[in-house]
């Protein structure tokens, strides 16, 4: 039994759920949002819930249950409050900005990164060495920030490179004569 499946969702005023034809649709104050149905599992909307269970006592069903059940969850709270990361950049010379829906960075390369923002995405960058990405949907947001991330990984020396906020980096000891 999923402990986390067994669980309703709670759906908020303000929002509401519907299914049809095999998607999930739920429209709040942040937007809209939907996501495809599995055939394993059985989807209700009632009065203020959302329940999930699996269709059959197959093993894949009661695995994919409370996955599934997280997914309904990240639907509410995505056209609610929304999701953010934050990105910290440093090293010596790291910059990053925002112009328009482009960001910008600098990343110590021969030239400047550029990344056409999504139009369903928000970035800021409070400063220089600070990217926060916020939107509805936590998969955008995620894919966002790592294909940001992607471009200098915090190395393990210096701790040069862009990570998230409160991301330990393991350090190593340098060499030694």
């Amino acid at each position: 039994m999923s402990r986390i499946g067994k669980k309703a969702v709670a759906i908020p005023g303000g929002v509401t759920a519907t299914i049809d034809a095999g998607q999930l649709s739920v429209k709040g104050p942040k937007g809209t949002l939907s996501m495809p149905l599995s055939d394993l599992i059985t989807y209700e909307v009632n009065d203020g819930s959302i329940s999930v269970q699996p269709a059959n006592d197959g093993k894949q069903a009661r695995a994919f249950w409370g996955m599934q059940r997280t997914l309904v969850q990240n639907l509410i709270t995505g056209v609610t409050s929304g999701f953010s990361k934050v990105l910290e950049i440093s090293g010596v010379g790291y910059r990053a900005n925002v112009s328009g829906k482009n960001l910008k960075l600098q990343l110590g390369y021969s030239h400047d990164v550029e990344f056409v923002v999504p139009d369903d995405l928000e970035v800021k960058t409070p400063d220089n060495t600070t990217i926060e990405i916020s939107g509805a949907d936590k998969q955008k947001v995620g894919q966002l920030a790592a294909e940001i991330r992607r471009w200098r990984k915090p190395e393990p020396y210096k701790g040069k490179g862009i990570k998230y906020r409160g991301e330990y980096i393991f350090r190593k000891e340098g060499k030694k004569k």
